[in-house]
């Protein structure tokens, strides 16, 4: 199964040598501005949900006059806030897809902007007793799809036919998801499932919180969601889409060893012709600072690079006052 490229926002993403990765995670400070107050309001991604928090409680804590609501169900719920003027941040931890980009163009008459704020690993959980030491994207899609085109069409139902013996052979696998709603589900379902249906029994959960604390509470159980909601009760398994096997660390990740990485991302309307209004600039430069990628590692994330930072600061007409 091939990993698609994150987009050409993400150019700066991974810089390889010899199967090492080298990357310059020296950002800058956030410099503060004086005077800054407002409102500010955010609808878009629960895996992103914690992470916002966190990056507003920051933010706030710099500029008490800024009022910051959040509102975190899925990211399929952030273009239509964006759209509609009822946000003005949208956090999404997908991209859009371009009938959601084609609706902005077609009532601005520019896209919406996005902007890369975190680099995330999506982990397969299962249970922390579960000793299954890896599974590959094929395995994977025999897993959770109704009709798999792998392994010649067969579906994997049981422990036993990953390879477990004992008393996991004859035990059915629980399979968990996210809801429809969310950015998680859909890349999911592009990435493992080449876009095909889950199976009818999988258990659907309305968040990645609620995702991970089902697997946990489940012995038999599998699921997905982002590496920043792993707790105690959980593993996250090893992937491979070859031969070798890799866990969802920072290097595997940052590589792409680690088949499913991907981008978090912040939507922005910006006209490309007029500067981007100043509150929600502040606040993206916040995220993008030294402060703000020091949060998005606390809530368990990976952070940007500063050839991100720079990139995403540049193209937002920012970086020279972020400087």
């Amino acid at each position: 199964m091939k990993l698609r490229a994150l987009s050409a926002v993400v150019a700066a993403f991974v810089v390889v040598a010899a199967g090492a990765v080298a990357l310059d995670l020296e950002l800058s400070p956030y410099k503060v501005v004086n005077g800054l107050s407002g409102k500010l309001k955010s609808v878009g991604s629960d895996t992103m949900h914690h992470e916002m928090e966190l990056w507003a409680e920051g933010f706030q804590s710099i500029y008490p006059n800024v009022s910051i609501e959040l509102v975190g169900k899925g990211s399929n719920t952030a273009p239509p806030a964006l759209l509609s003027g009822d946000a003005q941040l949208g956090p999404m931890s997908r991209q859009m897809t371009p009938d959601e980009i084609a609706a902005f163009q077609a009532k601005f008459g520019y896209k919406p902007t996005a902007v890369l704020v975190a680099i995330d690993a999506l982990a397969i959980y299962v249970h922390k007793d579960n000793p299954l030491p890896c599974i590959s994207m094929e395995q994977m899609e025999r897993v959770f799809a109704a009709d798999p085109k792998s392994g010649g069409g067969k579906s994997i139902r049981t422990w036993g036919e990953l390879g477990l013996t004992g008393e996991w052979a004859a035990k059915p696998i629980a399979m968990y998801s996210r809801n429809t709603l969310s950015g998680t589900y859909k890349f999911f379902k592009q990435h493992v499932l080449s876009g095909a249906d889950f199976k009818d029994d999988i258990k659907m959960q309305v968040g990645s919180e609620a995702v991970v604390s089902a697997v946990g509470a489940d012995k038999y159980a599998m699921g997905y969601s982002g590496i920043g909601y792993k707790t105690a009760g959980v593993r996250a398994v090893p992937l491979s889409s070859g031969k070798s096997c890799y866990d969802a660390s920072f290097d595997n990740t940052y590589s792409r060893k680690y088949p499913l990485a991907r981008g978090l991302y912040v939507y922005l309307l910006k006209d490309p012709k007029k500067p981007i209004d100043t509150l929600s600039g502040e606040f993206v430069t916040y995220v993008l600072s030294r402060d703000g990628q020091t949060q998005a590692k606390k809530g368990g994330y990976y952070p940007i690079t500063r050839n991100i930072r720079e990139h995403e600061l540049t193209r937002l007409g920012l970086l020279a006052s972020a400087r």
